[in-house]
This record gives C-alpha cells, structure tokens and sequence, in this order.
C-alpha cells in the first residue's frame, strides 16, 4: 500500500512542482510551436539559403540529448556572460528541443496539401507568405492534430529534465522528498500521478480537437 502520509506532508512541495512543471511545459508548447512553424515554412521556402538554415537546426537538435541543450543554456551561456535561471534555461532548452520535431510535424502536414492550393493563392495575388499563413498552414496543422499532440505530450514528460538544474519541478521535488523521507517506490508513484494530471487532460483534448476537425471537414 502507497503512504499517503508522505502525500500529505509534502503537500507543499508537491503542488509547487506540479505548478512549475505545468508552467514550464505551457510555455514550451507555445513557443516550440511558433518555433517550428518557422522553421517548417524556412525548410520548404522557394530560397535555398533558408532551407539549408533549417534544415541543419532541425537534424543537429534531434540528433544530440535535451540535456545537453539544457546545459547549454544554463551551464554555457553564463561563460558568455548570460546568466539564466533553471526555470529559463528548462523552458528555452524544452522549446529549442522541441520545436524541431514539431517542425518535421508541419512540414509534412505542409507537404500532404495539394500543390494547386499554394498555386491558386499565388493566382490570387497573395505572396507566398501570405497564402502559407492564411490557406497552407491551418490545412497543414489539422492534418497533424495527432502527430502534434504526441510531441506536446512527449514535451510536458521531457520537463523533468528540469530536475538535473535545480529546476523546481515535480521531479525535482520528488527527488527531495525522497531523500527526506528514505521512500523511493511511493513517492516517484505520486510524481507520475501528477504527471498524469498534465497528459491526460492534454490527450483528451488533442482527441476531441481532432475529432472536432473531422466534423467539421
């Protein structure tokens, strides 16, 4: 049986990780979004110098570890003379990270709409900017619906990289209430419920987005 006495004397520090990592992963999957939609219309734009750019960003990004990223950010930068906190250096680590899978998420959507859409918008007199905002990515990102919310769910579990940076997290809680307590099997089972608190709700929602989309052709 789990000791829920733990639960309840480490409340606090429990609901402050939750918060942090809840935060943390909010802002991430915002900005890893905005991050590779650009990087998803620099890889397929009609100027080489552009897709050469991202292309290198997105396969460099997927290929080494999140937390060499994070380090960089939080170990690398104050060399520089950049000084950030774990709750910056996490987010902006989850974000660079991320928006590079979620760019390959889009430039695929991007590349399964019918290439007479993009022409007819030029047709129209929009520039190609324009018909990509306006008519070739909100095709594209209903098309990946699922693929995204894979990556957004994957992002809010890489949070607890966060941890290995005194970020303040569920995770990093979770490592001092072990610790205090000498418990490690219950209260990383009450780390994962809280998780759980995240992903779930995030799930059902992407599931009844997608399903909405559907509907609505």
């Amino acid at each position: 049986m789990l000791d829920f006495s733990i639960l309840s004397n480490y409340k606090q520090e429990f609901l402050s990780g939750f918060a942090i990592t809840l935060e943390v992963s909010l802002m991430a999957l915002v900005g890893s979004f905005i991050l590779g939609a650009i990087l998803a219309v620099m890889r397929l734009a009609p100027f080489k110098p552009l897709n050469v750019l991202s292309r290198i960003y997105v396969e460099f990004i997927r290929n080494t570890p999140i937390l060499i990223q994070v380090f960089f950010f939080y170990f690398g930068l104050p060399a520089l003379g950049i000084q950030l906190t774990p709750f910056v250096s996490g987010t902006l680590g989850l974000t660079v990270y991320t928006g590079a899978f979620i760019a390959e998420v889009i430039r695929a959507g991007i590349q399964s709409v019918p290439q007479g859409q993009m022409e007819a918008g030029r047709a129209s007199g929009l520039t190609y900017m324009q018909t990509m905002r306006y008519i070739i990515l909100p095709q594209a990102v209903k098309i990946v619906i699922p693929a995204l919310g894979n990556q957004f769910l994957n992002l809010v579990k890489n949070s607890a990289v966060l941890a290995v940076i005194s970020g303040g997290d569920l995770m990093y809680q979770g490592d001092i209430v072990s610790s205090n307590t000498f418990v490690v099997f219950d209260v990383y089972i009450f780390v994962a419920m809280f998780y759980l608190l995240i992903t779930i709700p995030l799930s059902i929602f992407v599931n009844l987005l997608e399903h909405r989309l559907a509907k609505t052709g």
